[in-house]
């Protein structure tokens, strides 16, 4: 997540973020902050760090697509990654 220009707390990002899942169908099993860490692949050197949140949702075959369409407006959201089981 972006946080350099985000004021509010990250529990309102979370918020967001469980809203959009729940838009497209989907039920929220667990949230987790994993807190700030280093990313693996730095995009931006002014930017070599995010906040990480583990959101494990159930869904509909479509929710996947559908939650990346919508946080593609999302400027707080940096990266995303949907792995389904």
């Amino acid at each position: 997540m972006d946080m350099r220009n985000y004021q509010n707390p990250v529990e309102t990002l979370i918020e967001r973020l469980t809203n959009v899942i729940e838009a497209v169908g989907g039920s929220i099993v667990k949230v987790k902050n994993l807190g700030q860490k280093d990313f693996a692949r730095v995009t931006d050197r002014k930017f070599p760090v995010g906040i990480y949140v583990d959101i494990d949702f159930s869904g509909p075959s479509e929710a996947p697509a559908a939650i990346k369409e919508k946080l593609k407006l999302e400027k707080a959201v940096n990266r995303i990654l949907i792995a389904t089981i």
